[in-house]
């Protein structure tokens, strides 16, 4: 990154002639953590505001997946491996039932935290002699390396366990969420796309935004030089009066994308319906084992466990849902700061450091708003 050309940004940013509130989603969780480490939000105009997006797969993964998870590390001899921030995702549960997969673990059940799907293929050939079960959340970044090792050849005793979603349809539901107004908008007026899920996927896959949509839309990489072009550009669109794609991460990101992954992913997987915690189900948003390899389903394996109760709900009092919609910020939920900390989460958004309540907390934010604010507050 290079902090004067950061700062140029910043400056014609500043430069702008904004009068009107400009609220800008920045879909992915990465987008948070990198605008609070460099205090974005304190530089910018006052009426410029960030707003957080769906972009956390721990966030949204849905509990009954968990739950699956942890009754089949309970009640059967595997091991269990997945990402370590999924092991402190709490769910909902009776009354003295382990309500994460980290109590799971201190009840006796053998779960791993990995980093890589690789190290999930690892664990399956120290162990051949017993069943592996890489519970897998992620999206489009983490889907494809996940395709990667299916398609090279999984070791027999390894099964999946996939809660693997698709980032733009979550994207297109809140913005379809009001088309029965045509002057209502989905609560911001532009849109920073997510530049890893657009290096596998291709930039051109958030063109629907600005076509169908009307928004502005700029895909942004992970430094603030790049964060502040796509801000800029989707601001001054706005002001112009402009609905376009513009891509502010082309070292990176490609019109079209990865297309060896996207084959590996198109080779291994299906496209279905899928459940987003506190979301409901939305289509064609999430993936599954096609049936090539559906004899490494651990959900058809361990079918037995499966909850078959409506399912889906943030526990009681957690807004977590309207966070990652962006109807509220993290500091105006009800929990946050007084039951929900990050050494006591109650909803999944404390938990991930891809979770805005998570990032909000790890940058000074320690108190929940009096007030439903229009901008947050600057840590």
């Amino acid at each position: 990154m290079s902090t004067s050309n950061a700062k140029q940004w910043l400056d014609k940013i500043n430069a702008l002639p904004v009068t009107d509130t400009i609220k800008v989603m920045n879909v992915c969780g990465g987008h948070e953590r990198a605008l609070n480490q460099a205090g974005l939000r304190t530089l910018l105009p006052e009426n410029i505001e960030l707003i957080p997006g769906p972009g956390c797969p721990v966030c949204i993964c849905p509990e009954e997946a968990i739950e699956l998870a942890m009754q089949i590390a309970l009640n059967e001899a595997v091991i269990v491996a997945t990402f370590g921030d999924m092991l402190r995702v709490p769910i909902n549960a009776a009354k003295n039932a382990p309500r994460s997969l980290e109590q799971a673990r201190t009840l006796g059940a053998d779960i791993r935290p990995i980093a890589s799907p690789i190290e999930a293929r690892t664990l399956a050939l120290q162990h051949p002699q017993q069943r592996v079960v890489f519970f897998m959340a992620g999206f489009e970044t983490t889907t494809a390396p996940t395709a990667a090792l299916i398609a090279e050849g999984i070791p027999d005793n390894l099964l999946l366990l996939l809660a693997a979603r698709r980032t733009w349809p979550a994207v297109a539901q809140l913005l379809d969420s009001d088309n029965g107004n045509p002057n209502s908008t989905p609560g911001f007026n532009a849109l920073i796309a997510p530049g890893h899920v657009s290096a596998v996927m291709g930039s051109d896959e958030w063109r629907f935004v600005a076509e169908q949509h009307q928004l502005p839309v700029a895909v942004a990489g992970f430094d603030a030089e790049s964060l502040l072009a796509a801000i800029y550009s989707v601001i001054i669109q706005t002001l112009n009066g402009e609905t376009r794609l513009e891509n502010c991460y082309p070292s990176i990101v490609k019109p079209a994308g990865n297309r060896t992954a996207q084959k590996l992913i198109n080779q291994t997987m299906d496209i279905v319906a899928s459940a987003w915690r506190g979301i409901g189900t939305i289509p064609a948003s999430g993936y599954a084992l096609n049936k090539s390899y559906r004899a490494h389903d651990a959900q058809i394996h361990f079918a037995q466990y499966a909850n078959k109760k409506n399912r889906g709900e943030m526990p009681p009092g957690c807004d977590c849902a309207q966070v990652v919609l962006g109807k509220c910020y993290p500091n105006q939920c009800r929990l946050y700061g007084t039951a929900c900390t990050p050494a006591t989460p109650i909803g999944p958004c404390m938990v991930s450091d891809e979770g805005a309540c998570r990032i909000w907390w790890a940058n000074g934010l320690h108190k929940q708003s009096a007030v439903k604010l229009e901008r947050p507050l600057q840590a």
